[in-house]
């Protein structure tokens, strides 16, 4: 079984206004809200993708309840904690001829609560895939990722780490089988600017010498680069499309790359199954469908080792 853990999840208002003005009132062109936080939009994709999974994490209060109701709608298998204070936070993305984000800060989540979280995961056994991905709230350590994969390292768990800053670097002592950091926070974490697939491969493989067994940097338009476990590197052009909603691209491209995994075991057609889900979603309005990803699988051939 496949688990993802969103410790923040949100609710998603994407609105649209023309030209918009600071100081005066705008009015929307169009408006989105939906269900984010990116273990939630890794649950969604596996799920678009036929793959059975459950995701785990905590909500609070009337946008939590607004969360899981919109999720049970898609049919997603969830198992939140609701904690007894506060509200799950909502994100606001404003697109106008520049886009502009504002994230709310979410609920403290308090000791009772996490014993209940170690509780769920320790039903997790041998061959599970555990996908930690996304910020945490200010009330937990930037050890919690790592704390967690210290606390199931016995069980033969599959880790996934989709996190930056200490929260990514602390969890490669644990060996996840994949991290997922995009260019520029690879080269943040090692104070360098990342701009092409070249330049991000020594990179890569500095972190397989930190602990990651597979590496998989995503780099928008630019394609994405793999320093995978069986010693290669694969490096991959973005597939062709328009960009039409880049919220969810790097997710996608998560669930992507561990369904391509599970069907075939091999690397390259993981990276292969990564890039094409990550760009459907970027293509679409919302995060991608089998259908999506097969049209970009059927003629997808961008990859080199």
């Amino acid at each position: 079984m496949i688990y993802t853990l969103t410790v923040n999840p949100s609710l998603d208002y994407i609105a649209d206004v023309e030209h918009f003005e600071c100081g005066k009132v705008n009015r929307t062109s169009g408006e989105t809200i939906f269900a984010g936080g990116k273990g939630i939009n890794v649950s969604i994709v596996l799920h678009n993708l036929g793959i059975e999974n459950r995701a785990l994490g905590f909500t609070a209060g009337f946008t939590g309840q607004a969360i899981e109701g919109m999720l049970k709608e898609q049919g997603i298998n969830t198992d939140f904690i609701r904690l007894e204070n506060g509200v799950s936070r909502i994100n606001v993305k404003l697109r106008s001829d520049e886009e502009s984000e504002i994230n709310g800060q979410g609920p403290t989540i308090t000791e009772g609560a996490l014993k209940q979280l170690y509780a769920k995961l320790d039903a997790l056994s041998e061959n599970d895939t555990l996908v930690l991905a996304g910020s945490i709230p200010q009330s937990l350590p930037k050890s919690f990722y790592s704390d967690i994969m210290a606390h199931l390292s016995e069980k033969k768990i599959r880790f996934v780490v989709d996190a930056t800053g200490d929260l990514l670097k602390n969890a490669l002592q644990y060996k996840p089988f994949m991290v997922k950091p995009n260019n520029h926070e690879l080269g943040e974490i090692f104070g360098v600017t990342l701009k092409t697939r070249d330049e991000v491969v020594p990179y890569a493989k500095k972190f397989q010498e930190m602990g990651a067994q597979n590496v998989l940097v995503s780099m928008a338009g630019e394609g994405a680069v793999l320093a995978a476990a069986d010693g290669n590197v694969y490096k991959g052009s973005a597939p062709k499309g328009k960009l039409v909603n880049s919220v969810g691209a790097g997710d996608s491209m998560v669930a992507g790359f561990i369904a391509g995994f599970l069907k075939s075991g091999k690397y390259l057609d993981a990276l292969k199954s990564g890039l094409c889900t990550g760009t459907a979603s970027a293509c679409s309005e919302f995060l991608a469908t089998q259908d999506e990803v097969n049209a970009l699988l059927s003629t997808y051939d961008g990859i080199e080792a």
